[in-house]
């Protein structure tokens, strides 16, 4: 299992690089100044990472109560991710429309275009970061990749 260091060494790295690669490209693809999307990517980020601790404390909590534990089936794991997604998307809508002056539709297609870029990121992101620092017990274990 990880250390809370590796854990800390992982989320901010995660962060930063992503910051690093969605201002630009969203800057471009959005045709909107860096300044404008980087304030949206640390605002979103933030509020991902506080809407991140909540949901899973509560979601936790409810699946407890309905089946007894927190172990959670491929089903129910596809039900939290789009969950957290939908809430996320609810949180950070208004405030792209807001903040970027544009209309709710465009902060919707802008949002869902950051949610995309994420999952993919993500997925890249955490496979680099395992091989780039493995866990000791993993050597024991039969690689799956």
């Amino acid at each position: 299992m990880r250390s809370p260091l590796d854990r800390l060494r992982h989320a901010i790295s995660f962060e930063l690089i992503a910051l690093l690669l969605i201002v630009p490209l969203g800057a471009q693809v959005f045709q909107m100044p860096m300044h404008d999307i980087g304030v949206v990517g640390v605002v979103s980020a933030t509020l991902a990472t506080g809407w991140n601790f909540a949901y899973n404390y509560f979601f936790d909590i409810g699946l407890k109560r309905y089946t007894g534990t927190t172990q959670k089936s491929a089903r129910m794991r596809i039900a939290h991710a789009v969950l957290f997604e939908l809430g996320l998307l609810l949180v950070l809508m208004p405030f792209i429309a807001w903040y970027l002056g544009v209309s709710l539709w465009t902060a919707f297609v802008m949002d869902l275009s950051f949610a995309l870029f994420y999952m993919a990121y993500a997925f890249g992101f955490n496979w680099a970061y395992d091989k780039l620092f493995p866990l000791p017990e993993w050597k024991a274990e039969p690689s799956t990749n």
